[in-house]
């Protein structure tokens, strides 16, 4: 009996040995709250303060090279709760690798950041274009729907949770598609209240 045991704990313990070769496990679980948090204060200045509603607000007048001044708070805007929750997710990443005696940079977190990157790069670039040409309503939908192929296609080198929230991610987008009116409200509960749900998962079942 003893020995059947010892055999089933050393199994568990060459499978968690290959998961940490061939998995980032550095995520924290707080990366994804503060992500959420920063996302939700920055759609509500966008609505309450900078009036932005982007499915009613008629954007066809842009032409190239300017911007209507209220667009580009909000970009500045969208661009500084960006660097934030980006600076956040890799400080705490750093902090957690280095409690698990691991390096942050290494093949599987370069794989992981390619296969995010190439999503999100195609994402960006279509977003530009869309701002140039007035379309501001597309924005939201587009932005979930990219950030979760991202997420889908990188899960396969984290937690399989992140699988899950990319899929969240993009149903939130074609959903957002439909009521772009609403776009600002779903981007909201994609990037804030989901990424704060998933944060809270992530730290109860991985962190404690």
């Amino acid at each position: 009996m003893k020995e059947k045991q010892d055999y089933i704990q050393d199994i568990a313990e060459m499978r968690l040995m290959m998961e940490r070769s061939s998995k980032f496990l550095s995520l924290s679980g707080w990366a994804g709250i503060m992500a959420g948090i920063y996302a939700l204060s920055g759609a509500y200045i966008a609505w309450k303060y900078l009036d932005f509603h982007p499915g009613e607000t008629d954007y066809s007048t842009i032409t190239s090279g300017t911007l209507p001044s209220d667009l580009l708070k909000v970009i500045l805007l969208a661009t500084i709760m960006l660097i934030m929750a980006l600076s956040t997710a890799l400080f705490l990443s750093y902090r957690k690798s280095i409690k698990r005696g691991e390096k942050i940079w290494n093949a599987t977190a370069r794989r992981l950041l390619v296969n995010m990157a190439i999503p999100l790069i195609a994402g960006g670039l279509l977003i530009l274009i869309f701002i140039s040409k007035g379309l501001i309503a597309f924005i939201a939908p587009f932005s979930l729907l990219f950030y979760g192929l991202a997420l889908f296609t990188a899960g396969k080198f984290t937690y399989d949770e992140v699988k899950f929230l990319g899929m969240i991610q993009m149903a939130l987008g074609l959903l957002s598609s439909c009521f772009v009116e609403d776009g600002l409200l779903i981007w909201a509960i994609g990037f804030g209240i989901v990424h704060i749900i998933y944060g809270v998962y992530i730290h109860y079942r991985y962190e404690r």
